[in-house]
């Protein structure tokens, strides 16, 4: 607000305006309601509108753009006109195809890539007779993005011809010609696909029938129905990001659209574009490695019974990483996500997992310093799927406690895969670090001790999955010095970790087990376990050999370099707040 009284607001003859560019819809109603206070604070005769689609819940509140501003969201174009209104805070809309001759200077508060870069910063090269120049404050990206973003287009890049808002339509009408579903197909998947509690098979079962009548086309009529199908959902994902469409029917039938041509029979003439795009196929060739014969070994063996479960499906740990991500994001926020969500999420990790910058910080630092330069670089990274999975970007971007779900369990990932032991010790003790010289072995009494040592090592566990995570080193003193997990006496590397798998799910439960990931490293010739703890998404308490205080077990977090038991009361009051962003 100061930058623009004292440069800005002179500008354009006195009339200059500016826009401020929001990485979601929730920052843009924060924005707006911190900017009108402080226009009133401080007497500036200025006001502010605000552009973002849908309803924002937050702090038990509702907004929407219309009651934001007062009047439809149709007129905010057209009200940011008056003299008066020098503001316009933005979240994902007015970024393109917004002409405004006297939109002066851009606060940008997002990452901006490729495109995206150039049509929102283009919003500013409309030309007035009074305007001299521009102006662009950026606290999220960094120059040499920007250049790269713009190059491509820097002498002569041409749109052949503007984009039809109106083709959704077309395609819908030409759509309906195809012997394939009705209106009510539409709508029995738009009712099952917006309630919160359908499951995919339900989806699966309503689209069916829809999918035996493609079937049931010719060779080119079906052919012509999925490429109308996909035209529609990219044309109806494009311009949905631009323009505020008010017809649910669209909506719909994007949706219906966009599962429906996942499990149409795909084209036998040629591999996806998207296949193709990544795979060299000239490079591949069939090639003989080997030949013979697979020996058996004779001897007898045991299958376990048959036995009942509380349960059914494939145990949480036996999930690869990707896939318990999608489980406990489904389950945690009531979702549907699918096979597509699961290939961008692998594509995110892999950009992560190339940053040389990110990696070199990952294996020096502590957790907490790590996850500042990691949250600047996953920004990024959801920026790069707005083409790609735009659902998920949207979901990502519109819902914060969602976008830090998914940013947590990524952070989690990663840190698994990069963490160095030798590094860590050097950094010392910290919130997210911690030594344990043994695991079950008092190295004081020289004998086991499963009772006291073990359950010394499950508080820290507890306590890092209850706060923030961190990483545990079993086989370091206390201060740094390397003892080596052979003081434990469990014979190899592999039974350490099961004997570790095994106590954690004992004292912990078979769910804490799945947020922690041991590895061992090798420091000055001994072995060091480096037990990464992501944060819980629910409570973990620990019961161990009767040592706990109250029936259900003892609760423990982090306090500084410390773990600390909490009374029963402030544990309650600690959950209540650390743990609300589960849904029903």
């Amino acid at each position: 607000m100061e930058h623009f009284a004292a440069l800005v607001q002179g500008e354009i003859g006195g009339r200059a305006k500016a826009m401020i560019v929001t990485r979601s819809r929730l920052h843009a109603v924060r924005y707006r309601l911190a900017v009108d206070t402080y226009l009133a604070e401080r007497s500036y005769p200025f006001r502010a509108l605000v552009a973002f689609s849908g309803t924002v819940r937050d702090g038990g509140q509702s907004y929407t753009e219309s009651n934001m501003n007062g009047f439809p969201e149709a007129q905010t174009a057209k009200t940011f006109e008056h003299p008066e209104y020098r503001f316009l805070i933005v979240a994902n809309k007015f970024q393109t195809g917004f002409d405004q001759p006297l939109l002066h200077t851009m606060y940008v508060d997002k990452k901006l890539g490729g495109v995206n870069a150039v049509q929102t910063l283009s919003r500013l090269n409309r030309t007035h007779p009074e305007k001299k120049a521009t102006m662009v404050l950026d606290f999220a990206n960094e120059a040499d993005d920007i250049k790269a973003a713009f190059e491509p287009y820097y002498e002569t890049t041409l749109l052949s011809e503007a984009t039809d808002p109106n083709l959704p339509y077309e395609i819908q009408t030409r759509l309906f010609g195809f012997p394939v579903y009705t209106e009510a197909d539409v709508s029995a998947f738009a009712k099952v696909y917006f309630d919160s509690k359908a499951t995919q098979d339900q989806l699966y079962t309503v689209l069916a029938p829809v999918v035996e009548r493609a079937r049931a086309l010719t060779e080119p009529e079906l052919h012509d129905f999925r490429r109308q199908l996909t035209d529609y959902v990219r044309l109806y994902a494009f311009l949905a990001q631009i323009l505020p469409f008010t017809d649910s029917d669209l909506e719909k039938l994007y949706v219906f659209a966009r599962h429906l041509r996942r499990l149409l029979p795909a084209d036998r003439g040629e591999l996806p574009r998207e296949v193709q795009q990544n795979i060299d196929m000239e490079s591949y060739r069939i090639q003989q490695t080997a030949s013979g014969r697979i020996a058996l070994e004779r001897r007898p063996g045991l299958l376990d019974p048959v036995s009942t479960k509380t349960g059914y499906g494939v145990d949480a740990e036996e999930l690869e990483a990707l896939s318990q991500i999608i489980a406990e994001l489904n389950e945690r926020f009531g979702l549907n996500l699918g096979p597509e969500h699961r290939v961008t999420l692998g594509q995110m990790m892999e950009k992560l997992d190339d940053d040389a910058a990110l990696d070199a910080a990952a294996r020096v630092n502590t957790r907490e310093n790590v996850r500042l330069t990691f949250d600047q670089k996953v920004e990024h990274v959801i920026q790069e799927i707005v083409d790609s999975n735009f659902d998920l970007y949207k979901r990502i971007t519109d819902d914060r406690a969602f976008g830090d779900a998914i940013k947590n369990f990524l952070f989690d990932h990663y840190l698994r895969g990069h963490r160095n032991a030798e590094e860590l010790i050097k950094r010392g003790e910290s919130k997210t670090l911690e030594f344990k010289s043994t695991l079950r072995w008092s190295l004081k009494e020289d004998q086991q001790d499963d009772r006291g040592v073990t359950h010394a090592v499950l508080k820290t566990i507890a306590a890092f999955l209850n706060t923030e995570g961190g990483d545990l080193l079993i086989g370091v003193a206390d201060d740094g010095a390397i003892v080596g997990i052979e003081h434990d006496r469990l014979e190899t590397d592999d039974k350490f970790m099961r004997h570790l798998a095994q106590v954690v799910r004992n004292g912990l439960g078979d769910r804490a087990g799945t947020c922690i990931d041991p590895k061992t490293q090798i420091v000055d010739g001994k072995t060091v376990c480096v037990v990464s703890c992501q944060r819980s998404p629910e409570p973990v308490f620990l019961k161990w050999k009767g040592l706990e205080a109250a029936p259900e077990g003892d609760f423990f977090v982090r306090s500084g370099p410390g773990t600390v038991k909490l009374a029963p009361e402030s544990a309650r009051e600690y959950i209540r707040t650390r743990f609300q962003l589960a849904r029903p």
